[in-house]
């Protein structure tokens, strides 16, 4: 077998405690090696190790070799390999160019151009020349990832480090890209999947590797290990639960605030825009106290745009925003420190909304002191309830960012934004990275959260059914910028009413 990839006895220690602790693997050309594991088990720092990328302070030891040549990389927050301030064809174009140097310069403009729009292809991004022309800040996240996936192919790696790729994808997306690394090993290029998606990873995979803490604790090929794993599924952390979260506000400071399934947001006539495009038309939309509502869809369908246009981080929209009745500035800038509070967002990227240079737990209490003007030391201690309540340790949060797991990192993300105490909480694909214990958790404690305080409403992003029924009361489906179902979640679930509901429903029973 043609080995291009190899990892022989890697250990990684960062402040005293071991990440990866005897990892050994090998990556031959054409096939499929996952690495399986619940979030924290030292998948992603193997992965990386390949691309002879570290933690910050860390101590390895071991060997790594790429005979084959250099390693591209998928990662599993896209948004952290893309340039914000240079356009998508851009960012291709630059890879491009260093393919085709061996054309007389006459043609090499070209031959570029028509590599980006063949990875574009690849990569199953539609409409690949309007995608050229916007920002990475344009894209969804399923979207990013898809660019970031075709520069992987345009680099010409003969082995890819896919982290997460499925993550944020809706049903019918993720067949079609579990299908395209299928094609890539197929051309002979070797695929490093780490995953926790076990149904992808029985897909897509030939060898395994389940790790724990940093250990393999079982591996060999698929099929000998899908039938019956010693082994396969982490173990349960400690329960997730609401207790030990903030309060919800107290009497006094409840004044004039609706009671449960009074009507809170009210979306009406909204129109958005990246540039000159039309990207989301939203006729009419209300979220009551108490109520999950769950927007669903295919990646690019406008999702995290609406989310976006809610909580004044997209001001190029037309329509009307009421928060309790009253008008919603536009824009984050002219909201004020209550209606900053009162709509808060849990973003799908969770590493890339944290200060890479500031330990978690100051990042967390900062909301309290910001938005409700909270002491530091107050701000501080209900920081550390509020993590322990969803999971985390004070160790762990003490830590700067890149210390994290993205599973830890989603769950502190949520913790910041509940420090708001918040009337809308909204959640764009914050369990998509996760394993499907830690899923579960998380899913719990939103449910707790909607069922203890029924002044807090959730607006759940999501491109996932399963996920939605979860939770959701009602359900809005949208493709291509349009509400083109929208009603009670039992009743759009089991009896949906548009073509589109019902591709969403028969494709998520074929990948699960």
């Amino acid at each position: 077998m043609n080995t291009v990839a190899e990892i022989r006895d890697l250990r990684v220690e960062v402040d005293g405690r071991a990440i990866v602790d005897g990892v050994s693997l090998r990556v031959t050309a054409g096939k499929v090696t996952a690495l399986v594991g619940a979030s924290g088990s030292g998948k992603t720092t193997t992965g990386l190790a390949l691309l002879g990328e570290y933690p910050a302070g860390a101590r390895v030891t071991g060997e790594v070799r790429l005979p084959g040549g250099p390693a591209g990389y998928v990662p599993q927050h896209p948004g952290t390999a893309l340039n914000p301030a240079r356009r998508v064809g851009a960012l291709l174009r630059d890879i491009a160019r260093t393919r085709v140097r061996a054309l007389p310069r006459p043609q090499r403009r070209a031959a570029a151009h028509q590599r980006v729009l063949r990875a574009l292809s690849l990569a199953q991004l539609p409409d690949p020349q309007a995608v050229l022309r916007r920002y990475p800040h344009q894209l969804s996240g399923g979207q990013q990832q898809r660019v970031v996936l075709a520069q992987a192919l345009l680099l010409g790696a003969r082995v890819v480090v896919a982290d997460e790729p499925t993550t944020g994808q809706d049903a019918l997306t993720k067949q079609r890209i579990v299908d395209r690394f299928a094609a890539v090993a197929r051309q002979g290029i070797a695929v490093v999947l780490l995953s926790h998606d076990l149904d992808v990873v029985r897909a897509l995979a030939d060898e395994v590797l389940v790790l724990r803490d940093g250990r393999v604790v079982e591996s060999g090929p698929v099929d000998r290990l899908w039938p019956a794993p010693r082994r396969r599924r982490p173990e349960a952390p400690r329960r997730l639960r609401t207790a030990g979260l903030p309060p919800a506000a107290g009497p006094a400071d409840r004044t004039g605030l609706p009671g449960a399934g009074q009507e809170v947001l009210r979306v009406g006539g909204l129109t958005a825009r990246h540039g000159r495009t039309t990207v989301l038309r939203t006729p009419a939309l209300t979220l009551r106290a108490g109520e999950c509502l769950a927007v669903v869809g295919r990646s690019g369908s406008g999702k995290t745009t609406l989310a976006r246009c809610l909580a004044g981080l997209h001001r190029g929209h037309d329509g009307e925003l009421l928060l309790d009745g009253a008008p919603l500035p536009r824009s984050l800038r002219d909201r004020t420190r209550a209606q900053l509070a009162a709509v808060q967002y849990v973003f799908q990227d969770a590493r890339a909304a944290f200060d890479e240079h500031r330990p978690v737990l100051a990042q967390v209490a900062r909301t309290a002191v910001r938005l409700r003007g909270a002491a530091e030391a107050d701000a501080l201690a209900e920081a550390v309830t509020t993590v322990t309540g969803l999971g985390l340790t004070e160790r762990h949060v003490r830590r700067r960012p890149a210390q994290l797991s993205g599973g830890e990192l989603q769950r502190a993300a949520l913790a910041r934004a509940l420090l708001a105490r918040p009337r809308v909480l909204i959640c764009d694909e914050i369990t998509s990275g996760l394993d499907a214990v830690t899923r579960r958790g998380i899913l719990d404690t939103l449910a707790g959260l909607l069922r203890d305080r029924r002044d807090l409403s959730l607006v759940l992003i999501t491109h996932d059914l399963g996920t939605a029924a979860a939770l959701a009361a009602r359900i809005a489906v949208l493709d291509g910028g349009e509400v083109v179902e929208e009603g009670p979640a039992r009743r759009v679930l089991t009896s949906p009413e548009h073509p589109f509901t019902v591709s969403l429903l028969e494709s998520g029973a074929r990948v699960t």
